[in-house]
């Protein structure tokens, strides 16, 4: 039995289930689990250089903890294109629309890459000037600049695989990205550790007591590692080589929605379409990035234990949370496809399901962070005041965990039914107007417990509002047809025969 088969047996593709008709907790498990494990790679890439990072120095892991909200911040400029692209390929899927869902995905790769270097090339320009804008010491700002100028020059790739995973998983196959995550991020686990830091004294060779190992390899080249831009190099390089599977995927287009050179050359009139759906995710994913780095900029007034807690913290977040967001991407695709099929109850009904489920599991979750914060936050660091206030922002955040998970799948909803400027106002109704100003005005009385606060009050009142907003029902209305293609247009006529 083959891999693919092995990988069969344990989750079910969308070949094997019906996401608009039958049961409805089966098909949301199928196609939300695979991305639990996505997701789970995909943070895996943060976890590996903040663990190695904090074995080379607190100074790095105090860097990165600048470095990941920028990294988000570019990524979430341009995240609304493939937003856009996953619902109406789901839509478009729901509806029986092939051509159209294939039309939509080779445009969302054409301007997703037209996007990503422009942002890249920005990017790069002004990191020493942000990043020194945010805050960062002296110490740190040289270490977060080289890093983040690798990061820049790599956006290409990291964002074309974003799209991809978008792009199959509007499609309702959540398995392939998966597969091809899983050998990224082996790929990024192993070069790690020896672009860190080198051969010789590499921690590596100590963990695995393989001393002899460090001796033959210092006997063959005198490298001593990169540093912090090692970490970068890792991650860019792994991201690249799985893009290029994934694009080959799309092409031969037997798993998932299939790409066509023929419909890449830009259309000005569909990017119009995929602007009025992906322009809100864009506000909403940025609002994310901008409310983390405007956290930063007062948890830069701390000391850099404080800023290494909050990024060892948020990087926690991210591991408790991946059941939340793989959730909301399955309900994302489930509304899609079933607005696209004219089913909005069964869409209300899978949603309702979901926040339920997360509420129950995150919740369970965070009770099991409060009782072991301690021993989480010392996997991270050696340093022992690192530990001690890691422990305290847990704790503090930690009983709100499900309240998240309700926020993530009312939100996944609303950008399923093409509504992702409502998804986008409780963003940053959460972040801008809660989450911000408590840790502004609370930080000076209360020092950094005032930002902890902040994180748990606002876990609260975004899931009220967005449980709240979706009960007015506005979401039903779709706007499918407004993003249809002409296919009497002669050039697709024509196309429609082969490549």
């Amino acid at each position: 039995m083959g891999v693919r088969s092995r990988i069969d047996s344990l989750f079910k593709g969308p070949e094997e289930f019906d996401l608009t008709s039958g049961s409805i907790g089966k098909p949301l498990f199928f196609l939300s689990m695979p991305i639990v494990v996505t997701n789970l790679f995909q943070t895996a890439y943060n976890l590996a250089d903040t663990f190695w990072l904090g074995q080379y120095s607190t100074d790095a892991l105090a860097a990165i903890s600048f470095a990941f909200p920028m990294v988000f911040l570019l990524i979430s400029l341009g995240m609304g294109i493939s937003v856009a692209g996953s619902v109406l390929v789901a839509q478009y899927t729901g509806a029986n629309e092939e051509r159209e869902a294939e039309y939509a995905a080779s445009q969302t790769v054409t301007f997703a890459a037209i996007a990503s270097l422009t942002l890249g090339v920005v990017g790069f320009s002004l990191v020493e000037w942000f990043l020194g804008m945010l805050g960062a010491s002296p110490d740190v700002l040289p270490l977060a600049t080289n890093y983040m100028e690798v990061i820049s020059l790599g956006l290409f790739f990291m964002f074309g695989f974003f799209v991809f995973i978008a792009l199959m998983r509007g499609y309702g196959d959540t398995i392939t990205p998966m597969m091809v995550m899983f050998g990224s991020v082996v790929l990024n686990i192993v070069l790690d550790p020896f672009l860190i830091f080198g051969f010789e004294g590499n921690p590596l060779f100590g963990m695995l007591g393989a001393r002899g190992l460090e001796a033959s390899l210092l006997a063959a080249t005198d490298y001593t590692g990169s540093g912090i831009t090692g970490a970068a190099i890792a991650t860019v390089f792994s991201r690249a080589l799985a893009l290029v599977v994934g694009l080959a995927i799309m092409f031969r287009g037997e798993r998932g929605v299939q790409i066509h050179l023929r419909d890449m050359a830009p259309d000005l009139s569909y990017l119009r379409r995929l602007g009025r759906i992906g322009l809100p995710a864009s506000v909403e994913g940025t609002g994310r990035a901008l409310s983390m780095n405007l956290l930063l900029v007062i948890v830069a007034l701390f000391p850099d234990t404080v800023v290494a807690a909050y990024g060892i913290g948020t990087r926690v977040f991210s591991v408790i949370f991946l059941p939340a967001i793989a959730v909301a991407h399955g309900v994302e695709t489930m509304t899609g496809q079933n607005m696209g099929a004219d089913k909005p109850d069964r869409a209300e009904r899978a949603t309702g399901l979901a926040a339920t489920v997360l509420f129950g599991v995150l919740t369970a979750a965070g009770i099991v962070v409060w009782f072991t914060a301690a021993p989480i936050a010392d996997l991270f660091t050696t340093d022992a005041e690192v530990v001690e206030i890691t422990t305290q922002f847990l704790r503090y955040v930690a009983l709100t965990f499900g309240f998240i998970g309700v926020m993530r799948a009312y939100t996944g909803s609303f950008r399923g039914a093409g509504k992702t400027l409502t998804a986008a106002a409780i963003s940053v109704l959460m972040l801008g107007v809660v989450r911000f100003p408590i840790a502004w005005f609370a930080a000076a009385p209360l020092g950094e417990t005032g930002i902890w606060l902040s994180f748990a009050v606002s876990n609260v009142v975004g899931a009220a509002i967005a449980y709240a907003w979706y009960r007015r029902g506005t979401w039903r209305e779709s706007d499918l047809t407004e993003s249809r293609v002409d296919l009497d247009d002669p050039v697709l006529d024509s196309a429609a025969d082969g490549d």
